[in-house]
């Protein structure tokens, strides 16, 4: 059989470019599987490169982030910053948002509390949201208008005082109802609800994605590309931070 010139450097060439990436991947592998800390495995998640050779990006299945170098030897704890023409740019921090923007798409509408106006969406933000916080009541006044400006308010539940507390079988309550968004309002009006909490609902589990995501208080808005928000925003200013103009 003839194999020209061509093809042969051709072939050559691509396993060249194809060792150091399965050099890289491998480095990943043996580093996930060796990391301990005296002598106890870590729950490793997922381990990727960094833009800075030798060094690991390691994230744990407690949602801990950290640093490595290949041989597990050396831990680096904080956000690692790339400083290029745009200024400083937080890689860890884009990390996040890209991980929260992944786990949130796997989250279904049956799931969510949702307000969306009669027109044409142009964006949806994720609220982690709790009918006691002062703050979120007042986002929820802004929500007619966000909606009018083609903006979808889709909640979630994060009790903030934990489970065992009367916010958390509100929020139950909430998403017992056969209407949870009259509920949502009714509760963040401060109207006692009736309706049952026993039901099986998301509450519990969306208050422990909302930890894992660094949620610490509420409102806690995350936009569609994974930026966490904390704190309550007017409805003019979050639609400027979408891009949105009215």
């Amino acid at each position: 059989m003839n194999i020209s010139i061509r093809t042969l450097l051709g072939g050559l060439l691509a396993t060249t470019l194809a060792a150091p990436l399965l050099a890289q991947a491998d480095a990943s592998e043996r580093l996930a599987e060796r990391l301990a800390v005296n002598g106890q495995s870590m729950p490793v998640q997922s381990v990727s490169e960094t833009p800075v050779a030798g060094l690991f990006a390691v994230r744990l299945e407690t949602g801990e982030r950290f640093y490595s170098d290949e041989e597990g030897r050396h831990f680096l704890v904080g956000d690692l910053y790339e400083n290029g023409d745009q200024g400083l740019v937080n890689l860890t921090e884009q990390g996040r948002n890209g991980e929260r923007a992944e786990r949130l798409a796997e989250v279904p509408e049956a799931e969510r509390v949702i307000f969306r106006g009669a027109g044409e969406s142009l964006a949806t933000v994720v609220v982690f949201t709790d009918t006691t916080c002062p703050y979120c009541r007042q986002f929820h006044e802004e929500v007619p208008r966000l909606n009018e400006m083609g903006i979808e308010v889709h909640y979630l539940a994060f009790p903030r005082t934990g489970m065992n507390a009367q916010g958390a079988r509100t929020m139950q309550q909430i998403w017992c109802d056969a209407n949870p968004s009259e509920a949502m309002s009714a509760a963040k009006r401060q109207e006692p609800l009736s309706g049952a909490a026993d039901c099986d609902n998301p509450v519990e589990a969306q208050y422990h994605l909302g930890l894992e995501l660094g949620v610490q208080g509420t409102p806690a808005i995350v936009m569609p590309d994974g930026r966490l928000v904390p704190g309550y925003v007017p409805a003019e200013r979050l639609a400027a931070m979408l891009g949105i103009e009215d």
